[in-house]
């Protein structure tokens, strides 16, 4: 898989009544044309990123960082479709390989602390890519990576054997060799069927000792990491603690790490400001909560960093294979039934953050292929849902809907802890009842929100957020295209699609010309839009409270982290 998306439940505590979506007083309003421009403005001045950048031999030797996980996972295979966390590609981000980086501004380049030189050739109707491995380059077992930790992740990932639950078979099912060059550090890839984001495969890089077996892929990473390769390998995963601790490893063959130690705490949303305020934290990042902004901002030492959002959104997904949501006019009036300008209003109020409403399933606010595909879909219309839902021949009868003698009754999941996805399914839940829907908000665990829930399709409706890369059609074949069967389905967990998108998905993901990409990209969420699969609410800020010694860290927007340089000031 690509680096793909990231499944991450960003919600925080923000306790705010239907009736105060409102934005200050002193600013254009949401939705408007003047605020929607003003937005814009705002957005604009935002820097690429904030992470008080200092030059690695002004950061002193040693130290330990403390950081939060949002919840503890079991599955740390990124790969595995369990694995595909934002929590376990912040750890990965300091111990396993990535083969590109990335700058704010999204501009690729190879990392040659794995990979020295990459080249692309289009020879005849093949596209070939070439790496030359850096031969420095161990996995901390002593194990050289080479080639065919290379062919071990293609065979695992291209879905030709559906015994790898995988996330994603992006890029890999357009394969068609992994082949050793002229050294053990020289890789060919050879595709079948071609495709622009090539850069983005093999990040990250697992070892073929874990992707040439399906058992070891899909079972051989929980509640442990076999192997690293990174400036920091594991020391001990505490499960009672639930923390992880990494150290500089020694062995490391690129620029040495500044800290001694990095500490990943799994904490509840509304422990994890106090934990900052208390000195528990070295940094956090502030989801959508006013009162955890104002709080992390009272904090003396205190540096908050704003930069320009990175492709992460906020959204509720709809199961489109759940028996009351099987009709698409039934989606579709759900959607038209949502305010999505009142979620997203109460959301960012008072975080002195661009207020818009997004509009685009691929191509976040700030992206140059941005376009507004919502059409009539996108815009609050309760008249329009009910006809709908009159059509569909849910009839009201009293304060919901009934259809042969069965209430319209959806379960919008939440994750127990957080404040703010309980507040955007009361929200729902009353603006979807003017329209004779019930919603029923059902809180579960924090640590089995996706595992227990919206993996296996456990939920009518359910909030998080997507946490996107450089690649932004990446998210066409991993979320969106049809499931092959009932257990391998990618990321696309509502577990719809048509004839018609999965053609577009196909001929997006082999586009070359860069603007037709984005041509196909657009086409493709207009039809996103009418399967109704997703429903986006808002580009989800980039804001972190951090002690101002900390150095190299915080926003990073679409930036690569360097782990190394991660520290403190002298």
């Amino acid at each position: 898989m690509k680096v793909g998306y990231k499944a991450a439940a960003g919600a925080a505590l923000l306790a705010l009544a239907l009736a105060a979506c409102g934005g200050g007083s002193d600013k254009p309003a949401a939705g408007t044309a003047e605020g929607a421009k003003a937005a814009q403005e705002q957005a604009a001045a935002l820097p690429g990123s904030a992470i008080n950048p200092v030059a690695y031999d002004q950061v002193k030797d040693g130290g330990t960082i403390t950081l939060a996980l949002s919840q503890w996972h079991q599955q740390w295979n990124y790969s595995q479709v369990n694995g595909t966390h934002a929590d376990v590609a912040d750890v990965y981000d300091a111990t396993m390989p990535s083969i590109y980086k990335a700058s704010d501004k999204a501009e690729l380049a190879n990392n040659p602390d794995f990979v020295t030189e990459w080249k692309m050739e289009l020879k005849g109707d093949k596209q070939v890519v070439t790496y030359k491995l850096n031969d420095k380059a161990k996995w901390s077992d002593g194990t050289p990576i080479t080639y065919k930790d290379y062919v071990g992740q293609w065979k695992a990932l291209n879905g030709s054997d559906d015994k790898f639950q995988v996330s994603s078979t992006d890029g890999y099912d357009r394969v068609e060799s992994v082949e050793k060059g002229a050294t053990d550090h020289d890789v060919i890839v050879t595709f079948s069927r071609h495709y622009p984001d090539w850069q983005g495969m093999f990040s990250p890089l697992i070892p073929a000792s874990t992707s040439s077996d399906a058992t070891e892929f899909n079972k051989g990473w929980i509640d442990k990491f076999p192997v690293t390769a990174g400036p920091f390998k594991l020391e001990k995963m505490d499960q009672t603690a639930k923390t992880i601790t990494l150290v500089r490893d020694d062995n490391w063959w690129g620029q040495k790490a500044k800290l001694d130690k990095v500490i990943f705490r799994a904490l509840d949303s509304d422990a994890t400001v106090n934990a900052f305020a208390n000195g528990e934290l070295d940094a956090l990042e502030i989801v959508p909560s006013a009162a955890d902004l104002q709080r992390a901002k009272a904090v003396p030492g205190v540096d908050i960093r704003k930069g320009a959002a990175a492709p992460n959104w906020r959204h509720i997904t709809v199961n489109g294979s759940a028996p009351n949501l099987t009709d698409k006019s039934v989606r579709q009036a759900v959607l038209l039934g949502i305010n999505r300008e009142a979620i997203t209003q109460s959301d960012l109020k008072d975080l002195d953050w661009p207020v818009q409403v997004l509009n685009n399933h691929l191509y976040m606010n700030t992206h140059k292929g941005y376009v507004d595909n919502s059409g009539e879909l996108g815009k609050y219309n309760p008249e329009k849902a009910k006809q709908l839902l009159d059509a569909a021949g849910w009839k009201l009868e009293g304060e919901y809907r009934k259809k042969d003698g069965k209430e319209l009754e959806l379960r919008f999941i939440v994750p127990a802890a957080y404040p703010l996805a309980k507040q955007e399914g009361e929200l729902t839940q009353a603006m979807l009842k003017d329209v004779g829907v019930k919603v029923k908000i059902e809180p579960v665990p924090d640590d089995k929100f996706f595992d227990d829930y919206i993996t296996p399709g456990n939920f009518d409706l359910v909030p998080f957020s997507w946490l996107g890369t450089p690649f932004p059609n990446g998210a066409l074949p991993q979320i969106y295209k049809r499931p092959t069967s009932k257990d391998n389905f990618g990321s696309n967990f509502p577990r719809i699609g048509s004839p018609e998108l999965d053609t577009l998905i196909e001929q997006a993901a082999g586009e070359m010309d860069p603007v037709k990409y984005i041509e196909l990209g657009n086409q493709a969420d207009k039809l996103i839009w009418d399967e109704v699969h997703t429903i986006p609410l808002y580009q989800r800020p980039s804001i972190f409270a951090a002690k101002k010694t900390l150095a190299n860290y915080g926003a990073f927007g679409f930036a690569t982290k360097d782990w190394s340089a991660v520290g403190f000031t002298k």
